[in-house]
């Protein structure tokens, strides 16, 4: 017997959205999924190649695989679609990573966890930033070269130097916690920004602000706060951080 059935506009209601994860990332999947409403949100992931030891060189390389995993995603029309790589971003350049994922899905409004960390700090009125990263010492020089040039100042900044994104999904929470309280002692700022979408670090956002009265501005906390506004969606979400109460 062959039954009858009607169809509808599917899950995403009010927007789809995309999401490029690196292949060793973690955390940036958990942690969106935990930020995106659920209700006529559709949130949609595909993969990219990485190598396992992050440098500038196998960052750049990432460009060329952009257009073959924006085109996994499924053939709807997407609100917004996110390229998860903070560093890989900084090296390639937000220009042409929105080029490349357009390429493929066109109509797309693009963003990139650097873009939306600058987005965020302007939308946060912050100019005095301390930055922590886990990134090794050229990869972490060319992030805070994109943030001066962005026009902020950095006032403290610290690194894990984790060359392997493989340990850096494992440094725990109360480390990242350390880190930001030690950068934020450097000298005063007006917020701390930790870098990379594999840091888990949604669950230490409000107890770092409490604790230094200032906002923490996140790779995937910013990277979804951007995607969801390019999207039309303003939701307040304060319980991950004050970037979400604007």
């Amino acid at each position: 017997m062959k039954l009858d059935f009607k169809t509808d506009g599917g899950i995403g209601t009010h927007a789809n959205l995309g999401v490029i994860v690196l292949e060793a990332d973690e955390t940036l999947e958990d942690e969106f999924r935990r930020i995106i409403p659920r209700a006529g949100v559709a949130l949609y992931v595909s993969r990219i190649k990485m190598a396992p030891t992050i440098s500038a060189d196998t960052l750049v390389q990432m460009e060329a695989d952009l257009p073959f995993s924006a085109s996994l995603f499924p053939e709807i029309r997407f609100d917004a679609i996110g390229f998860g790589c903070t560093s890989a971003a900084t090296f390639i350049g937000p220009a042409k990573v929105a080029e490349a994922i357009i390429s493929v899905c066109p109509g797309a409004q693009v963003s990139n966890p650097l873009s939306a960390i600058i987005s965020a700090g302007t939308a946060l009125g912050v100019r005095r930033i301390g930055v922590v990263t886990p990134y090794v010492a050229d990869v972490s020089a060319q992030m805070c070269q994109m943030l001066r040039q962005a026009g902020f100042e950095i006032s403290g900044f610290g690194s894990f130097e984790a060359a392997d994104d493989r340990v850096v999904a494992r440094i725990s929470p109360d480390s990242i916690l350390s880190a930001i309280k030690e950068v934020a002692a450097k000298a005063p700022c007006d917020a701390v920004i930790v870098s990379c979408t594999n840091l888990r670090c949604l669950d230490v956002i409000t107890t770092a602000e409490e604790l230094l009265g200032i906002p923490i501005i996140t790779s995937n906390q910013a990277l979804a706060w951007t995607m969801l506004r390019l999207s039309g969606i303003y939701t307040k979400r304060p319980e991950f951080g004050q970037l979400f109460a604007i």
